[in-house]
C-alpha cells in the first residue's frame, strides 16, 4: 500500500479480536458455583440417608428395649407364682391294686419318712383292684394338677396322674400298680423336687433382637 495508508517500520497491526478475558472469568465462577451445588446437593442426600439408617436403628433399639421389658415382666410373673407345697403339705392315700401282700404299707411308710403325710392304706377299691397294669395311678382334684400331684410324682417314676373332678378334699390317692417296683431313689427324688420348686429361667432374649 502507498500514499497516505503507506506502512512504514517492522510493526504490523494485529489482526486478530482482542481475548475477552471477562468472559471467561464469568465462565470460571459459574463452574465453581456449579461443582459447589453439586457437592451440597451430594452432602444432603448423605444426610437423608443417614438420617434413616439412624432413625431405623433407633426404632430396632426400642423394639428390642420393649422386648427385654416384656421378657423381664414375664420372668417377674413367673417368680410370683405360688411355690409347690412341701411334702408335708400333702396327705396321701395309698392302696395297693396289686396281689402283692403289704405293699401299701411298706410304700406308706417310706413316703412318712420322705414327710408326706400318710392318710388312708389299704387295698385298692374295686374300680381299680387288679385293673392297674402300670407303675400306678396318682389321683387327684383338679386343683392339685399343676399342685401337689407333680410333688407326688417326684417320688412315683412313671405313674400315671389323673384328676377327679368331683372329690372330697385335696388328699391325694396313690393306687399301685403291677409295674410298681419301688418309688423313686431317694436322692433322685430329692433332686426333682428341688427342680420343681425352683424351676430353670427362660433363655435371655437373642442379642440384635
Amino acid at each position: 500500500m502507498g500514499g497516505k495508508y503507506r506502512i512504514t517500520g517492522d510493526k504490523y497491526p494485529r489482526m486478530r479480536p482482542p481475548r475477552r478475558r471477562g468472559r471467561l472469568a464469568l465462565a470460571l465462577v459459574a463452574s465453581v458455583a456449579a461443582l459447589g451445588l453439586v457437592g451440597w446437593g451430594t452432602l444432603q442426600l448423605i444426610d437423608v440417608f443417614t438420617g434413616g439408617d439412624k432413625a431405623s436403628a433407633a426404632a430396632s433399639s426400642a423394639a428390642c428395649r420393649k422386648k427385654a421389658q416384656s421378657a423381664s415382666k414375664v420372668k417377674a410373673a413367673g417368680r410370683r407364682q405360688a411355690a409347690p407345697p412341701k411334702p408335708g403339705q400333702i396327705t396321701v392315700n395309698v392302696y395297693n391294686a396289686t396281689t402283692r401282700g403289704g405293699l401299701a404299707k411298706s410304700t406308706a411308710d417310706e413316703l412318712k419318712k420322705r414327710g408326706f403325710v400318710i392318710g388312708d392304706v389299704a387295698n385298692a377299691p374295686k374300680q381299680y383292684d387288679k385293673k392297674v397294669k402300670g407303675v400306678g395311678l396318682l389321683l387327684g382334684p383338679s386343683s392339685a394338677l399343676n399342685t401337689s400331684l407333680p410333688v407326688l410324682g417326684t417320688q412315683v417314676a412313671g405313674a400315671e396322674r389323673r384328676t377327679e373332678a368331683v372329690r372330697k378334699g385335696a388328699g391325694l390317692d396313690l393306687v399301685i400298680g403291677d409295674g410298681f417296683k419301688g418309688l423313686a431313689p431317694r436322692g433322685a427324688a430329692d433332686q426333682a423336687l428341688a427342680k420343681l420348686a425352683a424351676p430353670a429361667s427362660s433363655a435371655s432374649p437373642k442379642k440384635g433382637c
